[in-house]
Parts: structure tokens; C-alpha cells; sequence
């Protein structure tokens, strides 16, 4: 009989139902009379959850989470509030967006206009024959679709090199030409990418997948940050992310010294969520220096997974590597199955161009093999469909070999271009994805400019990949500004949520593909529980479950029944990590 109530008992904890006689009436903090959205595997609705050291001790009825209420514990009444476990974003550069103002503010440009008077601006104010340098402005979201030419570049600035970077790509001016050296008989290292030539032969200033021959010099006179700077600026940005209800994101090109930020963060009491980092790896060596430096990551303390000895392994981790393995959609590049085709949005002129691969395919398989043998995450940028089916293809060569593969959940970052054969291979070889909705929603009135209706049906497929039970999570690919609608690439994750749910995109006519939105449920788990799993995190965060950290959030209104378009709208009352407050909304006036 004892036997039978100990199991009874142990069944109803694990379900949040009871938690043992020991931890009874014992709760640091209770919040109660709510709508709670739990995202278990049941996608459950309860009242109330209490929470001991910094864990979830019960999740459940009002009466079951106040019967653990001590002298000492807080008690928060929701009020009916919908409480949710913290969101995770999949992809983002937290360091460079956080600096990328440092020196002074950099406008929103929405047009041709808008960039040539930013150009002129800072000419007058940097010393002549210094280079201005413009980052991530993509021409699908100006007003022309289109890179500056040459001609207006040196029209704004004519004794200033410009450097128009957007992405892998960038659209240059006569002096910067000259000053890298790129000519009409320029010839290049013989590497991935190529520069567009106009019909003499001439440089028209576009680098495709080969900015690294631009020999771009910081100016003198901007101001340089000291460490401290850096350290200010990336923890403003971390309480920002707290403040929209993100209580863990990817570094997605991280290196060793933002990861030791990142930890110092967590030593000295400040980091407000986690972080969990992909290391860049360059791939421009022979395979054995690439498998090389992915065993150096490896050797790293943060690469360490065992809690027991690494106490930050649940808040800063290294859990992989990633490399660039195409260009982008954004800026031409992007390697494609079938042909671009000619554009005068993206200056294309050969009927023959797929775009690039920044990463030779056949050094695929030996490096995401070293990656296999130090049980590091491997993913690649790979936007394009060609670039899709390249990865697949070598995850599953390597899977021959290394069945432990599934184990370091390999991933594909980006995935936008995608085909109903990629989605099926993804679920077979338990192969994920880190993919962006602002993408869709910026960027859909140029694309559908570009592709006909049918190269977009399977752009971002969430509905498919849900269908097929392959796994991907949401992120931003966040890389400029501070604030999570101003940024380039917001990292607003309910923008987002509703982006998934709606397929709209701005500026563009109807939903792309509407087939292919997901359920409210699906987009809440999109960028929770499936994050969760991306992340190596789905044992302490992505839903509220008796046992694990409570990550949560409290919100202003009932996502799974408000209206639609209220979603995007979505305010964070309080987000707490690991049970401790770290935001709480000022009253609204």
C-alpha cells in the first residue's frame, strides 16, 4: 500500500498536481489567479506557480501554490495576467549590434536619398581620404530595391572612400576601388565570391561574396570603446532583450573574447538572461586547420556541459560552431538551386548566376564530422535552397559515419529557401533550424519582385516543418541598434509571433503563402520549447514544469485569445530568470 501512494505521489509532482510533504508549505515565490500557459508537452493552462530556489516546485490550481506560502515567501496576485515561460531567440550578434552606435547614431535609411545624405554627413565630419563605412542597409528594404551605384557614391563623397556593406556583399566608390587595388585587371585570390564587371570590364563596385578585398581602415577620428564600454553597452542590451520577454538567445557568430563578457556578467551578478554561443570559425584553410580550430572551441571551459563542475554551463555555454556557408538573400547572393535570373534590383547580368558559396561544399563533411567528435552543435549560414541541400546532404554523409550527429542537434541557420524534400530529411536526421519571420515581413515585397510565386512556396515553410515534425525555432538575427522595433532586424519577439501567425509582410499585397502560418500554439512553442531543444536548454527552461528553472514571463494580454494583430503588440509586465525579477515594466501613465 506504502508503495502504491509513494509512486501516486511521485506521479502527481512530476505533473505539478503535489509536490512532497518537505517542500509543501515551503516557496520563496508564488504567483497565483492567473491564466498560466505552461507549453508542457499538453500544452496545459493552470492558475498559479510556486517557486523554491530559484526552480519550479508546483505548477497548477490556486489553492495547491498558496499552500506553500511561508513567512518569508512573496506572494504576487496576476490578477488574471497571463503568465508564460520566458522566450528564447535563436540567432543573434549581441555584441556588434550593441556597439553599433557607439560612435554616434546612425539613421534609418529608407531610400537611395537617405543613404547619399548619410554619406555626405559623414564626410563632413571625417578628415578627407577616410573611409565611411555603411553596414547592413539592404536594398530589399530601400525605397529604389537597389544598391548605390559608383557614380553617386563618388557624387557624396568624391576624396572619401565608401564602403556600402550589406551582408557578405557591398557596393563600393571609385576611390575605395582604387585604394583595394580592384581594377579592370584585378584578378582576386581565386576564393569564393566574384566582382561584378560591367560590359568593358570596368568594376561597377559590387563585391559579391568578397569583401574581404576592400581594404576598409577604421577612421582616426571616431572614438574607440575600452572594455568597459563594451561590457555597459552589451548589458544594456541584455536587460532590453529582458524587457521584451527573452529570457535566453544564441550568439550565433561568437568569439572568445564576448564569451568571457558574457561570463564575467554572470560572476559579477549582472547577466539578466542566458546565452548560449556558436563560435565563428573561418573556413578559408584546408579542412584539417578548420577541424583544428573546432577541436580549440571544444578544449574551451565554457564548452563544458556538466553543471556539477561548470556552474555557468546553464547561463553561458559554448554549445557549437558555425560557419558561412552561402551569400544572401538580401543582397544577391544567396546560392539557389535554379538561376537568380537577371535583376536589376540585385545588378545581375549573367542568366547562369546561383549565387555564392562562401564555403566550398566539399569541406563540409570532414568539418562538421571534428564538430560530431567534440560534441559541438555545427550550423551554417546557408539561406539559399542550393545552400539548404548542401548542409543536409553532408549532415547525412556525416551520419553514416557518426551516429552520434543527432545528438549535437545540427542545425541550419537562416533556412529560407527551402523545398518539401529539405523539410522531410530535417525531421528523418533530427536536423534543426534557427529561422527568421522579419525576414518575411521585410523583405517579401522585393523578393516576390524577384522570384515568381512558386520559387516563394516553400520560403520559410513553418506550417510544413511543424506538419512533419522536424524542429525550428525563432530568432532575429539581430546586428544593429538597441530597441526591439528600431533595430535592423527586429528582435521584438511577438513582431515576430505575429509575423508567423499572419504571413504578412509590409509594403506587399495579401499573406505570402498563408498555408504555411502557424497555429498560436505552434508559434508560442516556435519560441519556447523548440528554442529550448535548439539551445541544449530544454532540461531547465522552455515551459513551466515542475523541476525546471523559472524562466517566465508576465504579459499584458491573453495571447491565445486576444486579437490577432494585438499580438505584435504584446507588453512584458515582468520577466524573471531562474525565479529572480529582472524587469519590471514602468506603470503606464
Amino acid at each position: 500500500m506504502w508503495r502504491h501512494l509513494i509512486h501516486l505521489t511521485l506521479f502527481m509532482t512530476m505533473h505539478g498536481w503535489a509536490t512532497p510533504s518537505t517542500t509543501r508549505a515551503d516557496a520563496d515565490l508564488i504567483l497565483h489567479n492567473g491564466h498560466v500557459i505552461t507549453v508542457d508537452q499538453a500544452f496545459s493552462i493552470r492558475q498559479a506557480v510556486a517557486v523554491k530556489d530559484g526552480k519550479l516546485v508546483f505548477v497548477g490550481d490556486n489553492a495547491g501554490a498558496l499552500k506553500r506560502k511561508t513567512k518569508g515567501t512573496t506572494v504576487i496576485d496576476l490578477k488574471g495576467k497571463t503568465l508564460m515561460p520566458g522566450l528564447m531567440d535563436s540567432h543573434t550578434h549581441p555584441t556588434g549590434a550593441a556597439m553599433f552606435e557607439f560612435d554616434h547614431t546612425i539613421p534609418n535609411m529608407q531610400s537611395i536619398a537617405d543613404v547619399l545624405a548619410y554619406v555626405k554627413a559623414r564626410a563632413n565630419v571625417l578628415d578627407d581620404g577616410e573611409w565611411i563605412f555603411i553596414s547592413q542597409v539592404f536594398i530589399t528594404r530601400l525605397k529604389e530595391r537597389r544598391y548605390p551605384t559608383r557614380a553617386e557614391l563618388d557624387g557624396a563623397a568624391p576624396k572619401h572612400p565608401v564602403m556600402f556593406r550589406t551582408g557578405p556583399d557591398a557596393s563600393l566608390n571609385s576611390l575605395a576601388l582604387k585604394l583595394s587595388g580592384i581594377d579592370k585587371a584585378f584578378q582576386g585570390d581565386g576564393g569564393p565570391g566574384h566582382i561584378e564587371k560591367d560590359a568593358d570590364g570596368e568594376p561597377t563596385g559590387i563585391l559579391r561574396g568578397c569583401t574581404r578585398y576592400a581594404k576598409y581602415k577604421s577612421p582616426k577620428s571616431g572614438k574607440s570603446p575600452a572594455e568597459q564600454d563594451r561590457y555597459h553597452r552589451v548589458l544594456t542590451l541584455f536587460k532590453d532583450y529582458a524587457s521584451a520577454g527573452l529570457t535566453a538567445i544564441a550568439d550565433r557568430a561568437s568569439s572568445r573574447s564576448s564569451e568571457q563578457r558574457y561570463k564575467r556578467m554572470f560572476d559579477n551578478g549582472d547577466l539578466p538572461i542566458r546565452v548560449m554561443c556558436s563560435r565563428n570559425i573561418g573556413t578559408g584553410g584546408n579542412p584539417k586547420a578548420i577541424a583544428f580550430a573546432i577541436r580549440k572551441v571544444a578544449e574551451d571551459d565554457l564548452a563544458e556541459n556538466d553543471p556539477a563542475r561548470n556552474e555557468a554551463a546553464r547561463n553561458v555555454r559554448i554549445v557549437g560552431v558555425k560557419i558561412f556557408l552561402d551569400g544572401g538573400m538580401l543582397t544577391g547572393s544567396a546560392r539557389m538551386r535554379k538561376a537568380w535570373g537577371l535583376s536589376k534590383i540585385y545588378s545581375i547580368t549573367d542568366p547562369n548566376y546561383k549565387g555564392v558559396f562562401r564555403t566550398d561544399p566539399k569541406k563540409l563533411a570532414p568539418i562538421i564530422e571534428a564538430a560530431v567528435e567534440s560534441n559541438l552543435q555545427f550550423t551554417a549560414h546557408s539561406v539559399g535552397d542550393g545552400a539548404v541541400h548542401a548542409l543536409i546532404d553532408a549532415y547525412i554523409d556525416v551520419k553514416k559515419k557518426r551516429p552520434s550527429i543527432a545528438d549535437t542537434r545540427p542545425c541550419i541557420t537562416h533556412s529560407n529557401f527551402m523545398s518539401l524534400e529539405a523539410v522531410k530529411k530535417m525531421a528523418e536526421h533530427g536536423i534543426v533550424a534557427d529561422i527568421q519571420p522579419a525576414w518575411l515581413w521585410l523583405d517579401t515585397r522585393t523578393l516576390s519582385k524577384q522570384f515568381d510565386n512558386e520559387r516563394l512556396r516553400y520560403f520559410q515553410p513553418l506550417a510544413t516543418i511543424f506538419k512533419h515534425g522536424a524542429i525550428a525555432g525563432g530568432g532575429s538575427d539581430h546586428m544593429q541598434k538597441i530597441g526591439s522595433k528600431r533595430s535592423v532586424n527586429p528582435y521584438n519577439p511577438w513582431l515576430g509571433m505575429w509575423i508567423t501567425l499572419t504571413r504578412n509582410a509590409r509594403d506587399y499585397q495579401g499573406q505570402l503563402h498563408p498555408d504555411e502560418a502557424l497555429t498560436r500554439e505552434q508559434a508560442i512553442r516556435f519560441y519556447t520549447r523548440n528554442n529550448a531543444h535548439i539551445l541544449f536548454l530544454d532540461d531547465v527552461a522552455g515551459s513551466l514544469e515542475v523541476g525546471k528553472h523559472a524562466d517566465m514571463i508576465v504579459i499584458d494580454r491573453n495571447v491565445l485569445t486576444c486579437k490577432v494583430d494585438d499580438i505584435k503588440d504584446t507588453r512584458v509586465l515582468r520577466t524573471y530568470l531562474k525565479g529572480k525579477l529582472v524587469h519590471k515594466a514602468k506603470q503606464a501613465k
